[in-house]
Protein backbone atom coordinates (compact mmCIF):
# COMPACT_ATOMS: atom_id res chain seq x y z
CA UNK A 1 0.00 0.00 0.00
CA UNK A 2 2.28 2.16 0.82
CA UNK A 3 4.57 1.52 -2.21
CA UNK A 4 1.68 2.11 -4.31
CA UNK A 5 1.62 5.69 -2.44
CA UNK A 6 5.00 6.25 -3.24
CA UNK A 7 4.63 5.81 -6.86
CA UNK A 8 1.38 8.21 -7.17
CA UNK A 9 3.02 10.55 -5.04
CA UNK A 10 6.41 10.56 -7.63
CA UNK A 11 3.83 10.55 -10.40
CA UNK A 12 2.16 13.81 -9.74
CA UNK A 13 5.59 15.03 -8.43
CA UNK A 14 6.91 14.46 -11.91
CA UNK A 15 3.66 15.80 -13.93
CA UNK A 16 4.04 19.13 -11.86
CA UNK A 17 7.47 19.61 -12.93
CA UNK A 18 6.61 19.04 -16.49
CA UNK A 19 3.91 21.30 -16.33
CA UNK A 20 6.14 23.96 -14.49
CA UNK A 21 9.10 23.15 -16.87
CA UNK A 22 10.35 26.42 -19.06
CA UNK A 23 9.46 26.25 -22.79
CA UNK A 24 12.34 24.97 -24.84
CA UNK A 25 13.94 27.34 -26.80
CA UNK A 26 13.92 25.89 -30.64
CA UNK A 27 16.92 25.30 -32.81
CA UNK A 28 17.79 28.59 -35.28
CA UNK A 29 16.77 27.03 -38.64
CA UNK A 30 16.33 30.51 -40.22
CA UNK A 31 15.61 34.13 -39.93
CA UNK A 32 11.96 33.08 -39.11
CA UNK A 33 11.28 30.29 -36.81
CA UNK A 34 7.42 29.36 -36.78
CA UNK A 35 6.08 27.05 -34.88
CA UNK A 36 2.47 27.57 -34.60
CA UNK A 37 2.11 27.36 -38.90
CA UNK A 38 0.69 31.37 -38.58
CA UNK A 39 2.75 32.29 -41.74
CA UNK A 40 2.14 30.75 -44.95
CA UNK A 41 5.75 29.54 -46.85
CA UNK A 42 5.04 32.75 -49.49
CA UNK A 43 5.42 34.72 -46.38
CA UNK A 44 8.73 32.90 -44.92
CA UNK A 45 10.35 33.28 -47.45
CA UNK A 46 9.72 37.17 -48.16
CA UNK A 47 10.19 37.95 -44.46
CA UNK A 48 13.55 35.88 -45.26
CA UNK A 49 14.76 37.51 -48.21
CA UNK A 50 14.10 41.04 -46.60
CA UNK A 51 16.27 40.05 -43.88
CA UNK A 52 18.92 38.59 -45.61
CA UNK A 53 19.09 42.16 -47.52
CA UNK A 54 19.53 43.97 -44.57
CA UNK A 55 22.08 41.67 -43.31
CA UNK A 56 24.35 41.59 -46.70
CA UNK A 57 23.22 45.67 -46.80
CA UNK A 58 24.39 46.80 -42.98
CA UNK A 59 25.67 43.57 -41.54
CA UNK A 60 22.60 43.70 -38.83
CA UNK A 61 20.86 40.13 -37.89
CA UNK A 62 17.08 40.13 -37.36
CA UNK A 63 15.26 37.26 -36.52
CA UNK A 64 11.29 35.98 -35.88
CA UNK A 65 10.34 33.60 -34.05
CA UNK A 66 6.40 32.73 -33.07
CA UNK A 67 5.37 30.24 -30.65
CA UNK A 68 1.91 28.93 -28.92
CA UNK A 69 3.04 30.09 -25.46
CA UNK A 70 5.72 31.05 -23.47
CA UNK A 71 4.16 29.65 -20.01
CA UNK A 72 4.92 29.78 -17.17
CA UNK A 73 7.63 32.49 -18.10
CA UNK A 74 7.07 35.93 -18.75
CA UNK A 75 7.32 36.88 -22.81
CA UNK A 76 10.45 38.99 -21.23
CA UNK A 77 12.01 36.13 -19.47
CA UNK A 78 11.51 34.01 -22.57
CA UNK A 79 12.45 36.59 -25.06
CA UNK A 80 16.00 37.22 -23.63
CA UNK A 81 16.57 33.41 -23.46
CA UNK A 82 16.12 32.71 -26.82
CA UNK A 83 18.32 36.08 -27.35
CA UNK A 84 21.01 34.72 -25.16
CA UNK A 85 20.67 31.25 -27.33
CA UNK A 86 20.85 32.32 -30.39
CA UNK A 87 23.27 35.29 -30.48
CA UNK A 88 21.43 37.32 -33.19
CA UNK A 89 23.61 40.27 -34.21
CA UNK A 90 27.54 40.49 -34.95
CA UNK A 91 29.82 39.77 -32.37
CA UNK A 92 31.30 42.82 -30.54
CA UNK A 93 29.07 45.19 -32.38
CA UNK A 94 25.73 43.70 -31.27
CA UNK A 95 23.28 44.88 -33.87
CA UNK A 96 20.85 42.21 -33.76
CA UNK A 97 16.82 42.11 -33.01
CA UNK A 98 14.65 39.74 -32.13
CA UNK A 99 10.65 40.07 -32.71
CA UNK A 100 9.08 37.03 -30.29
CA UNK A 101 5.38 36.28 -30.96
CA UNK A 102 3.95 34.41 -28.32
CA UNK A 103 0.31 33.57 -30.41
CA UNK A 104 -1.92 31.86 -27.79
CA UNK A 105 -0.94 34.13 -24.83
CA UNK A 106 -1.69 37.59 -26.83
CA UNK A 107 1.67 38.58 -26.14
CA UNK A 108 5.10 40.00 -27.92
CA UNK A 109 8.08 41.61 -27.71
CA UNK A 110 10.97 42.96 -29.89
CA UNK A 111 14.38 42.15 -27.84
CA UNK A 112 16.83 44.60 -28.86
CA UNK A 113 20.86 43.76 -28.95
CA UNK A 114 23.02 46.27 -27.06
CA UNK A 115 24.24 47.75 -30.49
CA UNK A 116 20.90 48.55 -31.67
CA UNK A 117 19.66 50.52 -28.08
CA UNK A 118 20.68 53.90 -29.96
CA UNK A 119 18.40 53.48 -32.53
CA UNK A 120 16.16 51.06 -31.73
CA UNK A 121 15.57 51.62 -28.00
CA UNK A 122 12.84 51.34 -25.68
CA UNK A 123 10.34 53.92 -26.79
CA UNK A 124 11.00 53.35 -30.38
CA UNK A 125 10.26 49.47 -30.07
CA UNK A 126 6.81 50.14 -28.05
CA UNK A 127 5.88 52.28 -30.69
CA UNK A 128 6.35 49.74 -33.55
CA UNK A 129 4.60 47.07 -31.38
CA UNK A 130 1.57 49.63 -30.58
CA UNK A 131 1.12 51.58 -34.13
CA UNK A 132 2.55 49.10 -36.18
CA UNK A 133 2.11 45.46 -34.89
CA UNK A 134 -0.52 44.72 -32.48
CA UNK A 135 -3.50 46.91 -34.13
CA UNK A 136 -3.27 44.26 -37.38
CA UNK A 137 -2.99 41.71 -34.57
CA UNK A 138 -5.89 42.25 -33.61
CA UNK A 139 -7.62 42.26 -36.87
CA UNK A 140 -6.33 38.88 -37.37
CA UNK A 141 -3.53 39.84 -39.72
CA UNK A 142 -0.82 38.25 -38.30
CA UNK A 143 1.21 37.96 -41.53
CA UNK A 144 0.35 41.75 -42.36
CA UNK A 145 1.53 42.84 -38.74
CA UNK A 146 4.68 41.40 -38.37
CA UNK A 147 5.68 42.23 -41.98
CA UNK A 148 4.88 45.85 -41.04
CA UNK A 149 6.61 45.30 -37.37
CA UNK A 150 9.97 43.70 -39.74
CA UNK A 151 9.87 46.87 -42.18
CA UNK A 152 9.99 49.13 -39.66
CA UNK A 153 12.73 47.93 -37.84
CA UNK A 154 15.05 47.41 -40.65
CA UNK A 155 13.84 51.27 -41.57
CA UNK A 156 15.07 52.28 -38.05
CA UNK A 157 18.38 50.07 -38.37
CA UNK A 158 19.12 51.20 -41.92
CA UNK A 159 19.21 54.97 -40.36
CA UNK A 160 21.68 53.58 -37.68
CA UNK A 161 25.51 54.02 -38.80
CA UNK A 162 27.00 50.67 -38.00
CA UNK A 163 30.23 49.30 -39.64
CA UNK A 164 30.37 47.82 -42.77
CA UNK A 165 29.31 44.34 -42.93
CA UNK A 166 32.37 41.96 -43.67
CA UNK A 167 30.14 38.96 -45.09
CA UNK A 168 29.90 41.04 -48.25
CA UNK A 169 32.59 39.64 -49.76
CA UNK A 170 32.37 36.34 -48.79
CA UNK A 171 28.71 36.93 -49.80
CA UNK A 172 29.90 38.23 -53.14
CA UNK A 173 32.81 34.69 -53.91
CA UNK A 174 29.28 32.58 -53.09
CA UNK A 175 27.66 34.50 -55.95
CA UNK A 176 30.93 34.02 -57.97
CA UNK A 177 30.99 30.66 -57.45
CA UNK A 178 27.38 30.20 -58.66
CA UNK A 179 28.16 32.12 -62.05
CA UNK A 180 30.38 29.38 -62.72
CA UNK A 181 27.56 26.98 -63.36
CA UNK A 182 24.90 29.47 -64.37
CA UNK A 183 24.15 27.56 -67.70
CA UNK A 184 24.36 30.11 -70.45
CA UNK A 185 28.44 29.95 -69.06
CA UNK A 186 28.22 25.94 -69.55
CA UNK A 187 26.54 25.89 -72.87
CA UNK A 188 29.64 28.56 -73.61
CA UNK A 189 32.25 26.07 -73.19
CA UNK A 190 30.42 23.56 -74.74
CA UNK A 191 30.67 25.80 -78.30
CA UNK A 192 34.64 27.31 -77.43
CA UNK A 193 35.45 23.99 -76.60
CA UNK A 194 33.67 22.21 -79.36
CA UNK A 195 35.46 24.49 -81.89
CA UNK A 196 38.76 24.91 -80.50
CA UNK A 197 38.84 20.88 -80.26
CA UNK A 198 38.36 20.27 -83.97
CA UNK A 199 40.44 22.77 -84.63
CA UNK A 200 43.55 22.61 -82.52
CA UNK A 201 43.20 18.77 -81.67
CA UNK A 202 42.07 17.10 -78.43
CA UNK A 203 44.87 17.81 -75.76
CA UNK A 204 45.89 21.33 -77.66
CA UNK A 205 42.24 22.38 -77.89
CA UNK A 206 41.21 21.27 -74.51
CA UNK A 207 44.40 23.22 -73.05
CA UNK A 208 43.20 26.39 -75.23
CA UNK A 209 39.95 26.08 -74.15
CA UNK A 210 40.92 26.02 -70.19
CA UNK A 211 43.12 29.08 -70.90
CA UNK A 212 40.51 31.42 -72.59
CA UNK A 213 37.64 30.24 -70.38
CA UNK A 214 40.78 30.90 -67.40
CA UNK A 215 40.86 34.50 -68.29
CA UNK A 216 37.18 35.29 -68.99
CA UNK A 217 36.74 34.10 -65.19
CA UNK A 218 39.09 36.51 -64.48
CA UNK A 219 37.73 39.24 -66.49
CA UNK A 220 34.50 38.44 -65.42
CA UNK A 221 34.83 37.35 -61.39
CA UNK A 222 38.23 38.93 -60.88
CA UNK A 223 39.31 36.38 -58.45
CA UNK A 224 42.47 34.21 -59.19
CA UNK A 225 41.19 31.18 -57.45
CA UNK A 226 37.88 30.95 -59.26
CA UNK A 227 39.32 31.55 -62.47
CA UNK A 228 42.05 28.57 -61.73
CA UNK A 229 38.73 26.73 -60.95
CA UNK A 230 37.01 27.47 -63.85
CA UNK A 231 40.45 26.93 -66.17
CA UNK A 232 40.86 23.63 -65.18
CA UNK A 233 37.18 22.72 -65.39
CA UNK A 234 36.61 23.66 -68.63
CA UNK A 235 39.43 21.51 -69.67
CA UNK A 236 38.38 18.51 -67.92
CA UNK A 237 35.26 19.18 -70.01
CA UNK A 238 36.27 19.45 -72.91
CA UNK A 239 38.51 16.44 -72.89
CA UNK A 240 35.88 14.64 -72.09
CA UNK A 241 33.16 16.05 -73.97
CA UNK A 242 33.58 13.41 -77.09
CA UNK A 243 32.50 10.58 -74.46
CA UNK A 244 30.06 12.41 -72.84
CA UNK A 245 28.26 13.13 -75.67
CA UNK A 246 28.60 9.22 -77.21
CA UNK A 247 26.88 8.35 -73.77
CA UNK A 248 23.93 10.39 -73.88
CA UNK A 249 23.21 10.36 -77.65
CA UNK A 250 19.80 9.66 -77.18
CA UNK A 251 18.75 11.96 -75.01
CA UNK A 252 21.56 14.55 -75.79
CA UNK A 253 23.81 16.43 -72.91
CA UNK A 254 21.15 18.84 -72.61
CA UNK A 255 17.99 17.38 -73.48
CA UNK A 256 18.32 14.25 -71.53
CA UNK A 257 16.11 12.93 -69.26
CA UNK A 258 17.52 14.32 -65.83
CA UNK A 259 18.39 17.41 -67.31
CA UNK A 260 19.48 20.29 -65.88
CA UNK A 261 17.81 22.52 -63.19
CA UNK A 262 18.17 24.77 -60.36
CA UNK A 263 16.52 26.82 -58.31
CA UNK A 264 16.48 29.13 -55.49
CA UNK A 265 14.93 28.02 -51.98
CA UNK A 266 12.64 30.46 -49.87
CA UNK A 267 14.32 29.43 -46.49
CA UNK A 268 17.67 29.82 -45.40
CA UNK A 269 17.68 26.76 -43.00
CA UNK A 270 21.22 25.63 -42.79
CA UNK A 271 22.95 28.61 -43.83
CA UNK A 272 21.62 30.76 -40.88
CA UNK A 273 23.47 31.40 -37.56
CA UNK A 274 23.95 34.17 -34.81
CA UNK A 275 27.18 36.03 -35.29
CA UNK A 276 27.44 36.20 -31.83
CA UNK A 277 25.79 39.03 -30.54
CA UNK A 278 24.56 40.18 -27.34
CA UNK A 279 21.77 41.22 -25.63
CA UNK A 280 21.15 43.16 -22.20
CA UNK A 281 17.04 43.22 -21.78
CA UNK A 282 16.51 46.49 -23.88
CA UNK A 283 13.48 46.28 -25.81
CA UNK A 284 9.63 46.86 -25.30
CA UNK A 285 6.71 43.89 -24.68
CA UNK A 286 2.93 44.80 -25.51
CA UNK A 287 -0.12 42.49 -26.11
CA UNK A 288 -3.50 42.70 -27.91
Amino acid sequence: MNAARACILALVLCWAFAASADVAVPPLTGRVVDQTATLSSSDIATLTQRLKDLELRKGSQVAVLIVPTTAPETIEQYSIRVAEAWKIGRKKIDDGALLVVAKDDHKLRIEVGYGLEGALNDVTAERIIDEVITPKFRGGDFAGGIAAGVDRIIGVIDGEKLPAPESRQSSGSSGSIENLFNPILIFAVIIVGAILRAALGRLIGSVATGGVVGVLAWFLLGSMALSLIASVVAFFFTMVAENIASSNGRGGFIGGGGGFSGGRSSSDSGSFSGGGGSFGGGGASGSW
